[in-house]
């Protein structure tokens, strides 16, 4: 017959030592442990929380900087279509409509010169002294110094000129190695010269030639020439801005370079941007219902399996009602320096009972066809004070290094370690706790367990005794 004394059950007083100490262990760490638990809980959604709205507040901020960017505005009255891939054209809210023909005889070129051929390679010793270089009338001056070899020489052209759009590197032909200088500004007059070093110095008037060991300029600097509707035009840059008004000609990297000439005219095609417009407005009303949504999904409640109301991580939390009313009351304001365009529901856009914006494309067609509203728009949305200026000012508190956010997420994290550190405290606690009490369950077990062997004893005793007498 198995014993029925198991190995927690007390061998003098039968008791089940480990239940008993486990018992009383788990009701003296209940309240704490229940009061850490919900506070980890609560403490790690709230930290979840805060990511998420970090998270949706960078999205919407990169969609506010596409939307607010000077160099491929969103919000153009116009747009500018050519018929070549390498002539483009772009318009801004001074441009009117019209069509114009461009031919293009050659590109604006930068200088590019080099210097006399060394046979030592890159290795080769250059004198020391200083290397002036000169463009446009401004001199840079380089420093050689003893042991200079012509990499080394490149390098520090690299090194004190890069920024100017001045670049150097060494090319080897026929004839040996060379010093090679471009320019990156470009037009007449941008030639490049070396001097000040006698063993690198190119006048800059003197061309180029490979069979001979002699430096000079393997290009000189050139304006672009072009003609818009037969009118003769000319431009350092290949970027030209100030022919047509409103519009910017990108002349781009054809085939065309030095005297070349085209006969073959690219036509520039402006008419008012109603679908860039549409879309544009499309874009901004969809990344604000996204930072929107993901707020809002924060505080809202829900329903469980039980029937029991659920809070959000944030339902009681003033951050996100706070962020929520700033961004309102950006939509709600009136727009100033618009001319007529005052409000977004000009446009079809309006704010619904839960905050979300709606798009009514009818009406937006209709205010840029029959109202002309569309070269306010620009102004409406990217102007110096405009929708997403003010977007951005009220999201760069929360979003700005050491912020509201990050001061949110620094306490968070310092409560989360807190509540480690209580429960490293409570375990402990516990684990002296089941130490002190079995070993005082186990004293008195011991000394239950001598109790009825003594009474054993003397029960015998008195047994014996009798049994004597009789």
């Amino acid at each position: 017959m198995a014993s029925p004394i198991t190995t927690s059950t007390g061998l003098g007083s039968g008791l089940d030592i480990n239940s008993i100490v486990t018992a009383l262990v788990g009701a003296d760490k209940e309240a704490a442990q229940t009061q850490i638990t919900t506070q980890t809980t609560a403490n790690t959604a709230s930290i979840s929380a805060i990511g998420t709205i970090k998270s949706a507040m960078a999205a919407y901020q990169t969609a506010l900087t596409a939307l607010g960017s000077t160099t491929t505005p969103a919000f153009t009255a116009y747009s500018a279509t050519s018929s070549s891939s390498t002539l483009t054209a772009t318009a801004d809210n001074t441009a009117v409509a019209g069509t114009y023909s461009v031919t293009v005889q050659n590109l604006a070129s930068g200088s590019k010169i080099a210097s006399p051929a060394f046979s030592g390679g890159s290795s080769s010793a250059i004198s020391s002294g200083t290397l002036k270089i000169s463009q446009n009338g401004t001199d840079y001056n380089v420093t050689v110094g003893s042991g200079a070899t012509l990499q080394t020489v490149r390098d520090s052209i690299n090194s004190s000129l890069q920024s100017k759009g001045i670049t150097a590197n060494i090319i080897t032909d026929t004839s040996g190695s060379r010093l090679v200088l471009t320019s990156s500004t470009t037009g007449a007059g941008s030639d490049l010269t070396m001097s000040g070093i006698s063993e690198l110095a190119v006048d800059g008037t003197t061309a180029f030639s490979s069979s001979s060991t002699a430096g000079g300029y393997i290009t000189q600097g050139a304006d672009a020439k072009l003609t818009i509707d037969g009118l003769s035009v000319t431009s350092a840059s290949n970027t030209v801005s100030s022919a047509i008004g409103g519009i910017t000609l990108n002349l781009g990297a054809g085939t065309l370079t030095g005297s070349s000439t085209s006969s073959t005219p690219t036509t520039i095609t402006v008419a008012s941007n109603t679908s860039g417009l549409q879309t544009s407005v499309q874009s901004f009303v969809t990344a604000y219902n996204t930072l929107l949504s993901a707020v809002s999904s924060l505080t809202s409640t829900t329903t469980d399996s039980d029937g029991n109301v659920v809070a959000g991580a944030m339902t009681y939390d003033n951050l996100p009602r706070s962020l929520q009313a700033s961004l309102r009351s950006v939509l709600s304001t009136a727009n100033s320096g618009s001319g007529s365009l005052t409000v977004l529901s000009q446009l079809g856009v309006t704010t619904g009972t839960n905050g979300q914006l709606s798009f009514d494309t009818t009406k937006f067609t209709t205010a840029m066809s029959d109202k002309g509203l569309g070269s306010q728009i620009q102004s409406m949305f990217s102007g110096t004070n405009g929708i997403v200026a003010r977007m951005s000012a009220v999201l760069t508190p929360y979003t700005q290094t050491g912020g509201i956010l990050d001061q949110r997420s620094t306490q968070l994290n310092k409560t989360k370690s807190q509540l480690s550190d209580q429960q490293d405290a409570l375990d402990l606690h516990v684990t002296t706790f089941t130490a002190t009490l079995t070993a005082k369950y186990n004293a008195m077990d011991t000394l239950v367990g001598q109790m009825k062997a003594q009474a054993t004893s003397i029960t015998s005793f008195f047994d014996s005794l009798t049994a004597s007498q009789s």
